[in-house]
């Protein structure tokens, strides 16, 4: 359903970055609107879907979806 789509590299600016720094990244990385909302949408939808699997079991995983869906819902346009 991804296999190829550039947006599923995009994850990462959303699970690892800072707002300035993903301000950047998009920025050199040039990328359209919808590539980069898909590319949001992409580390929303893999974040909420670790949560309640990790939520006992792996508490770093868990904390980095709680950062990144944050991240995804503080970073609307």
């Amino acid at each position: 359903m991804a296999s190829g789509d550039p947006a599923c590299d995009l994850q990462v600016a959303w699970n690892l970055l800072t707002p300035a720094a993903r301000a950047r990244f998009r920025q050199r990385l040039a990328v359209d609107d919808a590539t980069w909302e898909r590319g949001r949408g992409w580390a929303l939808s893999v974040a909420l879907i670790q949560l309640p699997y990790y939520r006992d079991t792996n508490p770093g995983l868990a904390a980095n979806s709680r950062h990144t869906i944050a991240a995804v819902l503080a970073d609307r346009q």
